[in-house]
C-alpha cells in the first residue's frame, strides 16, 4: 500500500506519518519505530597527507551486521553541491572545489573517504575497517617556503603553482625611511600551528522528512543561520525546510564556525536513508579535521629614530592554509591581521606588508580566538623591547612615545585600520600601577644576582570586533552581520526573548536576560532566552568576532527598550494618561511623578493578552517587540588593551614557570563584570597555550604527530597564575549601550606578553627566541646558541 492508493483526503501529520512508514534503508520497508532510531555515522579516512584514490572495496563492511549503508565520496558527491572557499572582494583567489569526503585525490591526513552508517557507532567503526582501498601515495607538499619555490609540487591540477593569493600593503617609500633610520631591526618570526581544543567536540544530529522535504539538524557551532543557508544550498532544499538548532554549545572559539565535509556527508545520508544519522567527532578526529589556525612565518623589521620614535615598518609574511580556503568564511584574515595589526596602536610613518597564502597538505585553516590578531601583537611588542634595550630607551616609555595620536580625532594607521575612541595611555598607565612595575623591576635585578632569571614583558593590542556588513556581504558570503531579536510579554509579566546570538559559555543569554530585565523593570530570572535556532529566532550572525555583547546584547536591549514603549502606552491608555509619565520598576507600573504603583506588570499583560476590551476603542496592543541591529557606520568596532606578564625561566631545563599575569582592557559599557572578566581570563589561558604548550607537529610527509591529548599539550591549572584583570570602562557613543566586545582581548595580547617576558628573562645571556610555542627545547637552543657566537 502506498499513500497514493489511500482514497480518503489525509490531513498534514497524518500524510508525514504514512510517508515515514515507508522510508526504506535496503529497499526494505519500515515501521515507525526503526524510521525514528538513530543510526550512527563514522569514517575511514586518508592516512597520507596527499593520495590519489585508486580504489574502494565496500562489500565487507556493507555486509556486516548492523551496517545501513556505505557511502564513498562520489556517491557523496552525487546528491551534495561541490563548494569553493572564495571571496568577491579577493577575486584573485580561486580555491578549488571541495566535496563531503574525497572523490579522487585525498589531500590531507584525515581528510574523510568513506562513511559507514550503522545502528551504532561502534559497529559503524568496525565496518569502516572492513574498507579496503587502494592508494597511490603522491607526494606531501608540506613546506609551505619550499612549496613556493619554483619546481615545488604543485598541489591542485591546472594551477602553476601552490600561491592560493598574495595580498600587499602600503608603499615602496619604507625603502627610504629605512634608509634614514638610526636603528633597524630584522627578526624572523614562526608561530606553530594549533587548534581550539573545546571541551565538546564537533557534533551533528541530522533527520530528514521525505514528506515535507524538511531537514532539522542538531549541530554543535556557532552559527545557525549561516548552517542553513549553506545546507539549503548545497543540498539543493529550500531554506525554509531547513531548521538549524545549536543549543548550549561546549565551547567553539571559532573552531565551530565553518562548514565540515563529514557533517555534510551527515545531512547527505539522512536525507537517503530517512532515518536520524548522528556523529560526534572523537578526539583523534577532532585533532585531524577541526580547523587549524596560526601556521605563519614572518620576516619583520622595524625601523626607529635615536629617540625610540618609529620610522618605518615591514612585515613579510608566508601564511600556510591547508588545501583548500576553508567554507564559508576563506582563509585570508589571519594573513590580514599579521599585515595590519602588527604595531597597530603606534604611528609608523612608512608602512610596507606582504601575506602569501599558500596551499599545502596539511589540515584545513579557519579562524581561531582572535585570529591573527595576537600575532601581529607579538611581532610589533618584541621589535620594540628590541628597540628599547638596543638604543637605552625604558621599555614603558618607547610604547608611549609611539602610542598614535588621537588627540585631534580618529586616525588610520598606515596598514589602513581606523583607530577611533582608544584609551591607550591610560590602558599603560593603569598596568604599570597594577604590576607595581618599579617594584618587579627591583626583585629582577636581585633574583638574576643569584642566578635566578625572572622577565617581564608588556603587549598593548588593538582588538577588531563586532564586524559590519562590508568584509562577509560585500565578499559574497552568506554570514549575516545583524541580529534580531523578539521580546515577548507572558500574560504572567514576564518575558521571553528570542535571539539571533548564540551562545558557546560566554553568557550570552545571561547578558542578554539582564538588559531585557533592565529595560523592563523585572528580575533577570523573569526572562526566559532562547538562542541558537534558526526556526524560531530572528535571522542573526551567531556568535563569532567578539559581537555577543556589541551586537547580540545591543539588539537585546533595543527590543527591550521598544516592548516597554509598547507597555507604557498600553498603561497609560488604561489610566488615560500619557505614557511618559509612567515608569516600569519592580514588575509594577508606578507613577513617575509620585512613584505609586497602579498596575502590576501581569495586570497590563493580561488585560493586553485576554481582555483588551478594556482598553480604548481602536487601540491595539502590542505584546511583542522585535527589533535588528547591524553596525553599517563602521566595519568593525575596534578596541585596544594592554597585558603584562612576570615569569621565571630555569636556564638548565628551559622550563617557563608563569608567575602573574595582567589584563587592562577597555570594555566599553560593562553589563556582567563576572562573565567579562572571566571570559578575559579564559581568552588569556588560550594565548598562554600558543605561547608555551600548543602546537599541531607534522613531520616533512605531511603525518600529523600530535593527534591525542598525551602528545598535544594544553594549560592546566597548575601552569596558570593568577591573573589580575582592571577595566577601563569608555562607552562607545550615546545611542547605544555602548559596550565593546571583549571575547578574544585576553587572547590576542597574552601571546605577546609571554614573548616578550621570555626575552627579558634571557636578556643577560645574550639570548632571545621568536618561536612559538616557547618550549623548554627551544628556550635551551636559544641559549646554546647565545653561549656559542
Amino acid at each position: 500500500m502506498s499513500i497514493a492508493a489511500t482514497n480518503a483526503p489525509i490531513g498534514q501529520s497524518e500524510r508525514r506519518t504514512k510517508a515515514k512508514r515507508l522510508v526504506t534503508g535496503r529497499g526494505r520497508y519500515t515501521d515507525d519505530v526503526t524510521a525514528r532510531r538513530v543510526l550512527h555515522a563514522a569514517f575511514l579516512t586518508n592516512p597520507f597527507a596527499h593520495a590519489r584514490i585508486l580504489s574502494i572495496e565496500t562489500e565487507e563492511a556493507a555486509g556486516l551486521p548492523g551496517v545501513e549503508r556505505v557511502f564513498t565520496g562520489p556517491d557523496i558527491a552525487d546528491a551534495c553541491n561541490g563548494w569553493t572557499g572564495n571571496h568577491d572582494l579577493f577575486p584573485k583567489l580561486d580555491s578549488p572545489q571541495q566535496y563531503p569526503l574525497a572523490v579522487d585525490v585525498a589531500r590531507w591526513q584525515g581528510e574523510g573517504v568513506a562513511m559507514v552508517v550503522a545502528e551504532t557507532r561502534a559497529i559503524a567503526e568496525d565496518a569502516a575497517a572492513l574498507i579496503d582501498v587502494t592508494w597511490e601515495e603522491l607526494p606531501a607538499v608540506a613546506d609551505p617556503v619550499a612549496n613556493l619555490e619554483p619546481g615545488a609540487t604543485v598541489l591542485h591540477p591546472g594551477k602553476s603553482d601552490n600561491l592560493a593569493l598574495e595580498l600587499r600593503l602600503g608603499t615602496d617609500a619604507v625603502d627610504a625611511a629605512f634608509e634614514r633610520s638610526t636603528l633597524v631591526l630584522e627578526e624572523s618570526f614562526r608561530f606553530g600551528r594549533h587548534t581550539g581544543v573545546p571541551l565538546e567536540t564537533r557534533a551533528i544530529l541530522a533527520e530528514f522528512d521525505p514528506s515535507e522535504q524538511r531537514l532539522v539538524i542538531h549541530q554543535s557551532h556557532q552559527a545557525p543561520h549561516q548552517q542553513q543557508e549553506l545546507f539549503a544550498r548545497l543540498l539543493d532544499l529550500d531554506e525554509q525546510n531547513v531548521r538549524i538548532v545549536c543549543p548550549d554549545v561546549g565551547g567553539a572559539f571559532g573552531i565551530k564556525l565553518q562548514f565540515s565535509g563529514d557533517e555534510a556527508a551527515v545531512a547527505v545520508a539522512a536525507r537517503i536513508l530517512g532515518r536520524p544519522v548522528k556523529f560526534v567527532a572523537d578526539r583523534l578526529e577532532s585533532f585531524t579535521s577541526d580547523i587549524h589556525a596560526r601556521d605563519h612565518q614572518v620576516s619583520a623589521r622595524m625601523g626607529f629614530a635615536v629617540d625610540g620614535k618609529i620610522t618605518a615598518l615591514e612585515v613579510d609574511d608566508i601564511y600556510a592554509i591547508g588545501p583548500y580556503s576553508i567554507y564559508p568564511r576563506a582563509s585570508i584574515m589571519e594573513g590580514n591581521h599579521v599585515m595590519q595589526l602588527t604595531a597597530a596602536s603606534y604611528t609608523v610613518p612608512a608602512f610596507r606588508g606582504r601575506s602569501r597564502i599558500v596551499y599545502q597538505n596539511k589540515g584545513l585553516m579557519g579562524h581561531y580566538r582572535a585570529v591573527g590578531q595576537p600575532l601581529g601583537c607579538a611581532i610589533g611588542e618584541v621589535l620594540l623591547d628590541r628597540a628599547a634595550r638596543k638604543l637605552g630607551v625604558d621599555p614603558v616609555e618607547i610604547r608611549r612615545q609611539n602610542y598614535a595620536d588621537l588627540s585631534a580625532g580618529p586616525v588610520t594607521s598606515s596598514a589602513g585600520v581606523a583607530l577611533e575612541g582608544l584609551v591607550l595611555h591610560e590602558c599603560l598607565d593603569t598596568l604599570v600601577e597594577r604590576m607595581d612595575l618599579p617594584e618587579l623591576r627591583a626583585e629582577q635585578t636581585r633574583l638574576r644576582s643569584q642566578g635566578r632569571y625572572r622577565g617581564i614583558g608588556i603587549a598593548g593590542f588593538i582588538e577588531q570586533t563586532g564586524p559590519g556588513p562590508n568584509y562577509y556581504g560585500k565578499g559574497g558570503i552568506p554570514v549575516s552581520a545583524q541580529d534580531g531579536c523578539v521580546v515577548r510579554l507572558e500574560p504572567s509579566g514576564k518575558a521571553r526573548v528570542f535571539s539571533g546570538a548564540t551562545d558557546q559559555g560566554q553568557g550570552a543569554d545571561t547578558a542578554a536576560a539582564q538588559v531585557v530585565a533592565a529595560a523592563l523593570g523585572i528580575q533577570a530570572d523573569d526572562v526566559r532566552v532562547t538562542l541558537g535556532d534558526s526556526e524560531v529566532c530572528p535571522y542573526g550572525g551567531g556568535a563569532f568576532a567578539s559581537r555577543g555583547t556589541s551586537i547580540g546584547v545591543e539588539v537585546a536591549w533595543r527590543a527591550g527598550r521598544r516592548l516597554r514603549s509598547q507597555i507604557l502606552e498600553l498603561a497609560g491608555a488604561l489610566l488615560q494618561c500619557d505614557a511618559e509619565a509612567l515608569d516600569l520598576r519592580d514588575g509594577q507600573v508606578i507613577e513617575l511623578a509620585t512613584s505609586q504603583a497602579r498596575f502590576s506588570l501581569e495586570d497590563v499583560a493580561r488585560i493586553g493578552h485576554f481582555r483588551p476590551y478594556e482598553l480604548p476603542e481602536g487601540f491595539q496592543p502590542m505584546m511583542s517587540a522585535v527589533e535588528h541591529y547591524v553596525p553599517r557606520d563602521k566595519p568593525t568596532v575596534v578596541g585596544n588593551g594592554i597585558q603584562g606578564s612576570y615569569l621565571e625561566v630555569d636556564v638548565e631545563t628551559g622550563i617557563v614557570s608563569l608567575l602573574n599575569h595582567w589584563v587592562v582592557p577597555d570594555c566599553g559599557f560593562v553589563i556582567n563584570p563576572l562573565l567579562l572578566d572571566e571570559q578575559i581570563r579564559g581568552g588569556v589561558v588560550q594565548g598562554i597555550g600558543g605561547a608555551l604548550f600548543e602546537e599541531l607537529v607534522y613531520d616533512d610527509q605531511g603525518q600529523l604527530l600530535t593527534a591525542t591529548m598525551a602528545d598535544y599539550l594544553t594549560p592546566m591549572a597548575a601552569e596558570i597564575p593568577d591573573i589580575d584583570v582592571t577595566r577601563i570602562e569608555k562607552p562607545m557613543g550615546d545611542k547605544t549601550l555602548g559596550a565593546k566586545g571583549v571575547g578574544e582581548a585576553g587572547t590576542a595580547g597574552a601571546v605577546g606578553a609571554v614573548l616578550c617576558a621570555i626575552n627579558d628573562a634571557l636578556v643577560p645571556l645574550g639570548a632571545g627566541i621568536a618561536q612559538t610555542p616557547c618550549t623548554p627545547a627551544r628556550i635551551l637552543t636559544a641559549i646554546e646558541q647565545a653561549r656559542n657566537e
